[in-house]
């Protein structure tokens, strides 16, 4: 008798560990089920406009600047936003400009009349540019647009800087060094360079 109730015992036991563990399997099962997400993106690319490239790019300058905006008033604390700025000036000759009148062949020579060289891009790069400071802004909305205002001066800025340091003297230069010695391999004739 004690052995019959003896095997009723570990079969109730195994049979209620064997429940057990497919309970907890079934409970970490379906917790994985609801916990598991995976990401999905839908993106749509649309081109928005085509435009003809013929602009020679010949120098680009990469620049470093600090901004600092600050509103002073006389009552309450001064609204200051700090910005290290990092942005890129290119200068470019637009060779869409250069007609066939523009090219002045005479014996072994070729004269090559260019337009000028103009700033053709110039921008902050977010990724590299820091807020340091922002002090006295007492909503988020503030602080927001303080670092909006504080990015459009530093764009300003970086291209004023770039026109004081004569960029466009640069690419000039860098015309007869990079341009002028193609043409003359292509043409094999001297080639003169000059600027409308």
């Amino acid at each position: 008798m004690s052995n019959r109730f003896a095997n009723r015992i570990l079969y109730g036991l195994i049979t209620s560990v064997m429940i057990l563990g497919f309970l907890i399997f079934l409970f970490f099962y379906i917790k994985h089920q609801f916990t598991t997400s995976r990401t999905e993106i839908t993106e749509t690319g649309m081109v928005e406009k085509i435009t003809s490239m013929g602009k020679l790019e010949l120098v680009k300058y990469t620049m470093k600047d600090v901004v600092e905006q600050k509103e002073v008033y006389r009552i309450l604390p001064d609204r200051k936003v700090l910005l290290l700025a990092v942005g890129e000036v290119t200068a470019c000759i637009d060779l869409t400009k250069v007609k066939r009148a523009d090219i002045v062949q005479d014996g072994d020579s070729v004269t090559v009349y260019l337009p000028q060289p103009e700033i053709c891009s110039a921008s902050l790069d977010h990724d590299k540019s820091r807020v340091y400071d922002i002090s006295g802004a007492w909503f988020q909305q503030d602080a927001k647009n303080m670092v909006e205002s504080v990015y459009k001066i530093a764009e300003r800025k970086i291209l004023e800087n770039a026109r004081q340091m004569n960029v466009t003297g640069m690419a000039r230069q860098n015309a007869q060094l990079i341009f002028k010695p193609l043409l003359e391999s292509i043409s094999g004739k001297k080639v003169t360079l000059k600027f409308r």
